[in-house]
């Protein structure tokens, strides 16, 4: 069985594409990073999926973009709320975000001896982040394999993103499909102090309509 390192939030994409990729065969090493988000909370949920999941491995590392700033998620700046989406990228956008977690997850398959990389990338029901589109991630790819030992040798690194192409409300459906238990799931840019959802933020509002056009209450 192959093994791929996955990026696990904690969230609801990152937890129906590493169970898309399990279901493909893979046997999963998970990777969750305390970067200095406000929903730090998420880390909580990565776990109980990571265990859900059964992964081979489920390693936490902290790299504190707080005191890089940018970004609604990490700096003192107010998580917009109700928001008209449209072309521009929202505040909420975390500077270079996956960069730093795809080199982490790169670095982390090399020691592996690993090639495979996923993520719960979206290009369709998404807040407009540069670092979720498909060139993107062909990018990174080929750099994977330029800049690394195992790719010089003639060992190929691919990216997986199973959930690139779908609308939330399609992701949804494949998950329940995979029997991905959505209750331990957490979703909201900015919850308050127990960790309960604003319901307002953008990841919140989609999370909603994918509910809703499946016909599910959300479990949570």
């Amino acid at each position: 069985m192959p093994s791929l390192v996955v990026l696990l939030s904690g969230g609801l994409d990152s937890y129906t594409a590493a169970a898309a990729l399990k279901a493909e065969g893979f046997d999963l090493y998970a990777l969750s990073v305390r970067y200095g988000q406000r929903h730090v909370v998420e880390l909580d949920a990565a776990r109980a999926v990571a265990e859900a999941l059964g992964v081979r491995r489920h390693l936490e590392l902290a790299v504190d973009l707080s005191k890089v700033g940018g970004s609604a998620l990490t700096a003192d700046i107010e998580v917009p709320k109700d928001r008209v989406f449209d072309a521009s990228i929202p505040v909420t956008y975390v500077p270079a975000r996956n960069t730093v977690f795809l080199s982490l997850a790169l670095a982390w398959a090399e020691s592996l001896g690993v090639v495979d990389i996923g993520i719960g990338a979206n290009a369709l029901d998404y807040s407009g982040y540069p670092d979720c589109r498909p060139e993107y991630l062909r990018a990174f790819e080929a750099m994977a394999n330029l800049a690394t030992k195992a790719g010089v040798e003639g060992r190929r690194f691919h990216i997986h993103a199973p959930l690139l192409t779908m609308t939330k409300a399609e992701i949804i459906r494949r998950g329940l499909e995979l029997g991905v238990d959505y209750r331990l799931t957490h979703s909201c840019y900015d919850p308050d102090s127990s960790g309960r959802p604003c319901l307002h933020c953008d990841s919140c509002v989609l999370r909603a309509k994918g509910f809703a056009e499946v016909g599910v209450c959300d479990p949570t």
